[in-house]
């Protein structure tokens, strides 16, 4: 590999945003490849009213992404507090608007980047909204939201099954250097993005090195009483193998793992709770090959 290397990162959330604000620091090529089974709040708002790829997680990628100190980067974010667009944020609806205008998700979100500035694109595990179904001691249940609050999860699938994947997602990942899986909510946000099988299918056959990102901790009730390795495991029955994981181990334990661990102090150094994004930036540019 000469110069800097391509990035690929999967998954959807907060965790996903917080990966592309540590790997835009070292990365060459940038992309986020993000599940797009979210139905709650505004993005199930529009998803449910439009009939569209639920724009929520995609917009919080895009700002992550968006150029240094941008006002609109900012105002993305904002959120109305009146009648018919309240709870809605402003970054939403301008990809909905742009989705109208283009007819194209991936055209739309482009296009969104370029107008934040954004140093990588963003784009969606596939190019339609599909359902995200549990599988459970306790049944089957349909929907992230639902999905997120029932405990021993054992697999996730999607409606439809196969859904068409989006071939840009599928040849970033081919083409990447480091593939970063994580942090986030594991069924609802990583496996929800991996669960797409052509997403699945590249991430086995890619050359890039794949790293997993554990959480700081079990999620309730989603991952509860999970270690580590349980988060591994998860993956690996999923048809994902990953060849590094790097952790924080002060308030979720390792457990026994068969593949090297890197563990670091990764909680936000201003006290907030999540990965901060220069000790992350740090720990993954080490693991460049």
């Amino acid at each position: 590999m000469s110069g800097p290397p391509a990035v690929v990162a999967v998954g959807g959330g907060h965790g996903l945003a917080a990966t592309l604000l540590a790997t835009r620091r070292f990365a060459g090529r940038l992309a986020a490849v993000v599940s797009v089974a979210d139905d709650g709040g505004s993005s199930g708002r529009l998803r449910r009213q439009l009939g569209i790829v639920p724009p929520g997680d995609l917009r919080k990628c895009l700002v992550a992404l968006a150029e240094e100190g941008s006002a609109l980067g900012a105002a993305f974010e904002h959120r109305f507090d009146a009648e018919a667009l309240d709870g809605h944020a402003l970054g939403n609806l301008v990809i909905a608007g742009l989705l109208s205008v283009t007819g194209d998700l991936q055209e739309a979100l482009d296009e969104t980047g370029r107008l934040l500035g954004a140093v990588g694109r963003v784009l969606p595990a596939a190019g339609e909204p599909v359902v995200l179904k549990g599988h459970s001691e306790a049944g089957e249940i349909e929907g992230q939201s639902a999905v997120s609050n029932t405990p021993h999860i054992r697999r996730v699938s999607l409606v439809p099954a196969d859904p068409p994947a989006n071939p840009d997602a599928v040849a970033a990942l081919e083409k990447a250097d480091l593939v970063v899986i994580g942090p986030g909510s594991l069924f609802t946000s990583v496996l929800a993005a991996i669960a797409v099988p052509e997403i699945a299918a590249a991430l086995g056959r890619t050359r890039a090195r794949r790293v997993y990102v554990a959480n700081l901790g079990p999620q309730a009730a989603e991952t509860a009483g999970f270690d580590v390795a349980a988060h591994v495991a998860a993956l690996a029955a999923h048809g994902v193998e990953v060849d590094v994981v790097v952790a924080d181990t002060a308030e979720i334990a390792l457990g026994d793992l068969a593949v090297p661990v890197v563990v670091e102090d990764l909680h936000r150094v201003d006290g907030g709770y999540g990965h901060d994004p220069g000790r992350l930036a740090a720990a993954l540019s080490g693991l460049v090959g």
